[in-house]
């Protein structure tokens, strides 16, 4: 037997995914929008893909970790500031910066252009959050603590304020989200 890796059988009839230039699901998140390029539904699950365009000095969400995917930001135009730990980098037009489970970061754009990016999440599960996200700051509202800590944990994800060997909070345990219901 070969320790060569087995090709999987192609797919009788597969799809293509096609998403034009206005086209994708559109989630505002304060003064970012995202349009949805891939929600998974084309990939297995397996890859979930967004662009999103933060205005003029956008402040990003909290320093934050992943427990069960990784995220990945290519920055298409402006300046990006990520902060991962303690350490600010300015990304700009061209650069990929890829954050594996587990790694506090958080992002903002802090110059006076807007900056656009690419993010990848794998698994695609974290596409939702952004929906259970836009739902809870709907209508202007500002959801409590206890609210915003509960949509991030059902998704693996909790505040970080310093590096951390493993999540404090042991997500294996929690239940995977239902895809498409937010809870």
């Amino acid at each position: 037997m070969s320790d060569e890796p087995r090709n999987a059988a192609p797919c009788a009839h597969p799809a293509v995914s096609v998403v034009g230039p206005g086209d994708g699901e559109t989630i505002l998140l304060g003064t970012t929008r995202m349009r949805v390029l891939e929600d998974g539904s084309h990939t297995g699950h397996r890859l979930g893909m967004a662009e999103s365009v933060l205005a003029p000095h956008t402040p990003g969400p909290p320093q934050h970790r992943h427990a069960r995917h990784d995220e990945g930001f290519y920055v298409v135009s402006g300046t990006v500031r990520f902060t991962v730990g303690d350490e600010d980098i300015d990304a700009t037009a061209g650069t990929l910066v890829m954050v594996p489970p587990g790694a506090p970061h958080t992002f903002a754009n802090t110059t006076g252009e807007p900056a656009r990016m690419l993010s990848t999440f794998t698994p695609d599960l974290y596409v939702q959050y952004f929906r259970d996200l836009e739902e809870l700051y709907a209508g202007g509202r500002t959801p409590t603590p206890e609210e915003s800590l509960g949509t991030m944990s059902r998704y693996a994800t909790e505040p970080a304020t310093e590096p951390a060997t493993e999540p404090a909070t042991d997500f294996a345990s929690l239940p995977t989200p239902a895809r498409g219901t937010g809870s």
